[in-house]
């Protein structure tokens, strides 16, 4: 198993419940940009469910050497690497904060994602999930750079499930709203919206078993962005969201 943002709650929710479930695997790839707790992490996984790890220390915002991942392959991957950034006025305008949200969200992470992707491809089997979010489903002045970013990467999976669906590989956007994690810890959301980690790794898994193509989590945000989504832009533009 591939796990790319391995310190993501919802990543390590999804492994667990993934072991729990009694899959095993040659190895589980944690990719991170923070070795150290990672490192956490594995031990956790190996102690509980005798699951050996191998960490792969990988930062999306630098130039990386692909050839030297080519020893890792595996049947699944699960992609929960996300930056959220500063989304207020205070980073709108800001060089480096731009580009971090881009780069993580985007740019960087389809290129990681392509790599493994094309030995899928050569199988002709397995499955890749990744993680977007409702902020790609249309601009909002409160977060519309994480929001394009991750617009981008729901059509970059929507195309590449078109692309291996006929080469036996299959791709789930999973579309969160509000979750309660590390991401969003300084941000005030409300409960009724907000799933936890464990709850969000549940969904994914039984949309995982069905083969889904998409799924949010929870249901309810498939209604709030089906409104948002069909409201006419010259009432939108004039909305504060």
């Amino acid at each position: 198993m591939i796990v790319i943002g391995s310190n993501s709650d919802v990543a390590t929710a999804f492994v667990e419940k993934v072991l729990k479930e009694g899959k095993r695997f040659p190895l589980v790839y944690l990719f991170t940009s923070n070795v150290e707790k990672t490192a956490k992490l594995a031990q956790h996984i190996f102690a509980k469910y005798e699951q050996e790890c191998e960490i792969v220390d990988f930062d999306l915002t630098k130039e990386n050497d692909y050839s030297r991942l080519n020893h890792i392959d595996s049947e699944l991957l699960f992609c929960a690497a996300g930056y959220l950034g500063k989304n207020s006025e205070e980073g709108l305008y800001d060089d480096w904060n731009t580009k971090q949200i881009v780069e993580i969200n985007y740019s960087k992470l389809i290129v990681l994602i392509n790599h493994f992707a094309k030995k899928f491809e050569a199988k002709g089997s397995g499955s890749i999930i990744g993680l977007s979010s409702v902020a790609g489903e249309r601009g909002r002045q409160s977060n519309f750079i994480y929001g394009s970013a991750k617009a981008g990467f729901t059509a970059y999976l929507a195309g590449l499930r078109n692309y291996l669906f006929h080469k036996k590989v299959h791709v789930m956007t999973v579309i969160p709203g509000f979750m309660d994690t590390q991401m969003t810890a300084d941000i005030e959301t409300p409960k009724p919206l907000t799933a936890q980690p464990d709850q969000a790794a549940d969904i994914i898994y039984k949309a995982y078993l069905k083969k889904r193509n998409v799924v949010y989590v929870t249901f309810v945000w498939w209604g709030i962005m089906m409104i948002i989504r069909n409201v006419p832009e010259f009432i939108f533009k004039k909305m504060k969201m």
